[in-house]
């Protein structure tokens, strides 16, 4: 008789359950079909969310930043004499901010003189013999030069692609020079290309022969704008010049 009771006896967590194991499959009720249709709208409105979320980030992300960028950039050029105003007494935000435009204007038309060139020429001759200053200057008026308006020396000339490091793959860079090599049997036309491995400020530079460079149809400011951007403003097709100059005549001819 012991020996039934025992065998009948049920723990007194499954008598609660309702003599179900919940870690016996077999003994777990069946779910039902409303739970699993819950289970599966929770999972979709959920992924929908957030996609859309992510959506939202994506679009007001660059948005947020050139908003933050431009606010902080009107700031402080606002900030140069903004103080001066204060002293007199003005308190109108952004007449710094005019002032300081005007005042960029100005210099770049007294600089244009020949008085404005002398003076500008004797302080850059005082930055130049300054031990640690130099070198950024002169880092910094490479990138100014090369995106000035007027194509002088030391500006980029084009923007060209080269074949670099192996064959089959290429890389963006600037025209600066042009070197003629002598040889015995005859001269070579070298470019100096300066290809850009940390933005603007470092790279190599690399003497390739004229014929073998591929000249696009890019400008100097958007050939700096790929190279800034990581290539995404690159644009999807880059057709050669020397192909576009042998369409003008054909549609001319048509």
């Amino acid at each position: 008789m012991a020996e039934e009771k025992e065998s009948t006896s049920i723990p007194l967590s499954q008598a609660e359950n309702g003599g179900l194991d919940p870690e016996d499959p077999a003994k777990s009720p069946p779910t039902s079909p409303n739970s699993s249709t819950r289970k599966a709208c929770c999972f979709v409105l959920q992924s929908w969310v957030s996609k859309k979320f992510m959506t939202g980030c994506v679009v007001l992300f660059p948005v947020a930043v050139t908003f933050f960028i431009t606010w902080w950039f009107i700031q402080f050029v606002d900030g140069f004499f903004s103080p001066l105003y204060e002293r007199l007494g003005i308190d109108i935000f952004g007449l710094g901010f005019i002032t300081s435009l005007l005042f960029v204007l100005f210099v770049g038309v007294f600089v244009s003189s020949w008085l404005g060139a002398s003076v500008f020429s004797v302080g850059e001759w005082v930055i130049k013999r300054m031990p640690f200053v130099r070198h950024l200057y002169s880092a910094s008026k490479q990138i100014s030069a090369a995106i000035s308006p007027d194509q002088n020396t030391t500006a980029f000339k084009e923007v060209a692609i080269i074949r670099h490091p192996r064959v089959g793959e290429y890389a963006f860079g600037f025209i600066t020079s042009t070197v003629t090599l002598q040889r015995e049997n005859e001269d070579e036309e070298l470019c100096s290309v300066f290809v850009p491995t940390n933005h603007l400020y470092i790279g190599d530079i690399f003497l390739v022969n004229s014929r073998e460079i591929i000249r696009p149809n890019l400008s100097i400011r958007e050939g700096i704008e790929i190279i800034v951007s990581g290539g995404m403003t690159m644009p999807q097709v880059i057709s050669p010049q020397e192909r576009l100059k042998e369409r003008i005549p054909l549609n001319r001819m048509m």
